[in-house]
């Protein structure tokens, strides 16, 4: 099983994170993608994924930090996403209206040049969206990225068919079983396994039974198992498909 989003660099995990990747290969989970929010944040992931064979790292400013994008960090990006081989996508960029913790122009201006960036040195993208799924689509529709994956899928089935129909993957993390969750679910239940990755976004987002938990990646079998239940197949074969998804997009080893 494999946990294709989570912070691994984050401050939460400051003080165990050994412990942490420990509980995640006891749980199965043998494989994890840590995800970069900040190019500060980017070196750390980097720095854990040359650490630990079964980690992975992305390069990437959030929609929350695009108010700090200054000249010289498309060049800055670039170098990171080539310092190593762990690296293997641009993210977690994207569009959020929610908390406007940048203006939106700038959003989209910087979520736009990391896409072109993307584009430009094939990798995939970690794409994150909150109540801007309209601007969102408009700039992907124009920079037309060959892979990426919206992470933390919340959006009704209606706003993301499109992402399918362009032959784009969706990615679901623990609130998926959360009772007030049943846009999320009925998304699920339309999506093709085929088109599907699973996730913490650890260490928010805990799954029931571990909800208000500080999040990891070993809880990510919850969400396995809720898209079992909501798709009407087993464990098994949600872990399969979403493994195999996840090989394939971020180009891991087998």
């Amino acid at each position: 099983m494999i946990d294709s989003h989570c912070h691994l660099a984050d401050a939460k995990f400051a003080a165990d994170l050994p412990d942490v990747i420990a509980r995640a290969t006891k749980n199965g989970v043998d494989r994890m993608v840590t995800i970069a929010d900040t190019l500060e944040e980017a070196e750390k992931c980097i720095a854990i994924a040359e650490k630990h064979p079964q980690i992975f790292a992305t390069v990437g400013v959030h929609p929350h930090e695009a108010k700090s994008w200054k000249q010289g960090d498309d060049d800055r990006l670039r170098l990171l996403v080539q310092s190593s081989k762990k690296v293997k996508a641009v993210g977690e960029i994207g569009l959020d209206y929610h908390y406007d913790f940048s203006p939106r122009d700038t959003q989209r201006e910087v979520f736009a040049l990391q896409l072109k960036i993307a584009k430009e040195i094939k990798k995939p993208a970690v794409i994150h969206c909150r109540e801007a799924v309209e601007d969102l689509w408009m700039i992907i529709e124009k920079e037309k990225p060959a892979s990426l994956v919206l992470h933390c899928c919340t959006e009704k089935w209606e706003d993301v068919e499109r992402f399918i129909a362009a032959g784009y993957l969706l990615s679901f993390t623990g609130i998926t079983t959360y009772p007030n969750a049943a846009d999320i679910r009925k998304t699920i239940k339309h999506c093709p396994l085929s088109q599907m990755m699973i996730e913490t976004d650890a260490p928010y987002l805990a799954p029931v039974p571990h909800r208000g938990k500080r999040n990891e990646p070993a809880f990510v079998i919850e969400v396995a198992k809720a898209i079992a239940d909501i798709k009407g197949v087993s464990v098994e074969e949600v872990d399969a498909a979403t493994t195999a998804n996840a090989v394939e997009f971020y180009r891991l080893p087998s």
